[in-house]
């Protein structure tokens, strides 16, 4: 398959599934684009750092990362809540196949693939925390500086 072609797809069904997420919890329509948009931007960049070989764990921080820095932008811009952008931005991130295989291997009775399974989606979600974290303290050290010089 040509580059650009996955490329497009990724962007269209990650715009799909984080606007189809905000629909189901009722995000106000004046921002269902920016919260696609916060998802496709997300998305890409797990999606370019998987295919450059960062490893799951690095694409899933810096995929958070991106969603907590776009989820307060745009949260200043628009006057509402940062949840409103985080929430359906994760979605695309969130380690849903991973999970599956876990309980699957457990109803097998396979507790070794259970437990690599298990430890894949307790690394996946660790970088998550950690990148939202990060990118909230990065957000708040860039305004305080901003604060500061403006002062002075």
């Amino acid at each position: 398959m040509p580059f650009w072609l996955e490329f497009m797809i990724n962007v269209i069904f990650a715009y799909l599934a984080s606007v189809g997420f905000a629909l189901t919890i009722n995000v106000p329509r004046r921002v269902l684009n920016l919260a696609g948009l916060s998802g496709v931007i997300s998305w890409m960049i797990y999606w370019l750092a998987m295919q450059a070989a960062m490893g799951r764990l690095l694409s899933n921080l810096l995929g958070s990362f991106a969603i907590g820095v776009l989820g307060i932008v745009f949260a200043r811009k628009q006057k509402c809540p940062a949840t409103v952008f985080y929430i359906p931005a994760i979605v695309p991130l969130v380690p849903g196949v991973p999970a599956y295989q876990a309980v699957r291997e457990l109803t097998a009775g396979n507790i070794t693939g259970a437990n690599d399974a298990v430890l894949r989606v307790i690394i996946v979600t660790g970088s998550i925390a950690l990148g939202m974290l990060l990118s909230n303290m990065f957000v708040e050290i860039f305004f305080r500086i901003k604060k500061f010089y403006k002062q002075g």
